[in-house]
């Protein structure tokens, strides 16, 4: 019967000391390797951009986020660049306008360095990658340029009642090119937004920008009473010469009219004449009564003359004294 043996402790010893220093050297290896990684790897963050530099010269800018690698310390070095958009304020500015009045004007600058490889290190090197360095360097540059911008406008086109006339645009467009143009050559940051965020007048330039618009507005209220005073004028003239033509056309209607009544009054007088001479000559010796012998009138007149004798004789006798039939058919 055969039997098994088993290593004796002598034998196992080795092995398991072997073993172990594998385990040391993978683990050694590990940590070597992780401290190599460490030491050559790096971060790149949105909103950021990282300069390697070889013994402090610039030799590569990285802008997009994600890993990197360098060559251990000392020998590169890497500094984070901030690329987020940043807002710098003027503060209030005395400027002169091209009409010669002084206002006191604010403006605010939205500013980031771009994402080019060319301006970030244009920025570390003008300003050391200190933000607030550029800041303050911007907002005397902004200073400076307000001057020479607000100076191509009049008050009128900054201040005014009349929206239309405000170039406020204008004056922000004008001013955000020209530092602009400026800030990414000296400074490596781009100009993204410039703002007005406040615009006053000093005490005298004040007074005389109130009497200025007073004066404006005088003069278009004088104006305009002139210009409805020329209109009322006309209407008036319209209004007469249309009056008197009608008039003068109701006139020529009236007179007509009564040309034509005389003419058919006269037919009916012939008419009622010729068919009852002494009903005729009655009647129209009662018209005549009627016409000259009012309420309050007195005659005193004789009885046997026309047209009284009439109602002493009766109309055969009266008939006696008209007119003969041709004069009657004269007679209105």
């Amino acid at each position: 019967m055969t039997s098994l043996s088993t290593p004796s402790s002598e034998d196992a010893s080795p092995a398991a000391a072997a073993l172990l220093r594998k385990a040391r050297y993978a683990a050694a290896a590990v940590i070597v390797f992780a401290a190599v990684a460490a030491a050559c790897l790096f971060m790149v963050v949105p909103g950021q951009a990282v300069v390697v530099t070889r013994l402090g010269d610039p030799v590569r800018v990285i802008t997009q986020p994600g890993l990197a690698w360098k060559i251990p310390a000392p020998i590169e070095h890497t500094i984070p660049v901030d690329l987020k958009l940043r807002t710098t304020s003027s503060g209030l500015q005395d400027v002169g306008t091209r009409d010669g009045l002084r206002i006191l004007v604010q403006a605010y600058v939205a500013w980031q360095v771009p994402d080019d490889p060319d301006h970030v290190r244009q920025f570390l090197r003008a300003v050391q990658n200190e933000p607030d360095i550029a800041a303050e360097q911007l907002r005397s540059f902004v200073g400076s340029s307000l001057e020479i911008t607000v100076s191509s406008f009049d008050l009128a086109a900054l201040v005014n009642t009349d929206p239309k006339a405000i170039r406020l645009t204008g004056l922000e467009e004008r001013l955000r090119r020209r530092i602009d143009e400026e800030a990414l050559k000296v400074y490596g940051v781009s100009v993204r937004q410039v703002g007005i965020e406040r615009l006053t007048l000093p005490s005298e330039t004040l007074d005389a920008t109130v009497a200025r618009m007073r004066a404006e507005r005088e003069t278009v209220a004088a104006q305009r009473e002139a210009d409805g005073q020329r209109r009322a004028k006309e209407i008036q003239s319209n209004a007469d010469r249309d009056a008197r033509v009608l008039v003068a056309q109701a006139k020529a209607d009236a007179a007509a009219i009564d040309a034509k009544s005389r003419v058919e009054a006269a037919d009916i007088y012939g008419k009622a004449y010729n068919d009852n001479r002494e009903l005729y000559t009655l009647l129209r010796s009662l018209d005549t009564l009627d016409s000259v012998i009012g309420s309050n009138t007195r005659l005193i007149l004789r009885t046997d003359a026309a047209p009284f004798r009439v109602l002493v004789d009766g109309p055969s006798q009266g008939a006696a004294v008209l007119p003969s039939k041709k004069s009657v058919e004269k007679a209105p």
